[in-house]
């Protein structure tokens, strides 16, 4: 007959170790308790983090849009301006 939990090993240094056993202790709980509620928190927030991502992106997309916009209606003459500067920025900052 098979359970429904599965066995894993986790290894941590030891302060980590020393500050979850104090930490279980003080809750009147195991570190594995604990470990299990990390875990579950961390499987349940896990969309909310890609939804999180996903809206910072709409954000940025949608700055990005609108400034292009604004830019090619009222100032077009500085277009190409602004392009140049953001490769050369691009390249100074990140490599690419």
């Amino acid at each position: 007959m098979t359970t429904p939990n599965k066995h894993c090993t986790v290894r941590i240094d030891r302060s980590k170790y020393e500050r979850l056993v104090a930490l279980a202790a003080e809750r009147g709980s195991t570190p594995t308790d604990l470990i299990r509620t990390a875990v579950d928190g961390f499987l349940a927030s896990s969309h909310l983090l890609t939804a999180s991502q996903r809206r910072m992106a709409r954000i940025s997309e949608f700055q990005q849009l609108a400034l292009d916009i604004i830019i090619r209606e009222q100032f077009p003459e500085y277009r190409d301006r602004i392009i140049a500067e953001t490769d050369k920025r691009l390249e100074q900052y990140h490599g690419a």
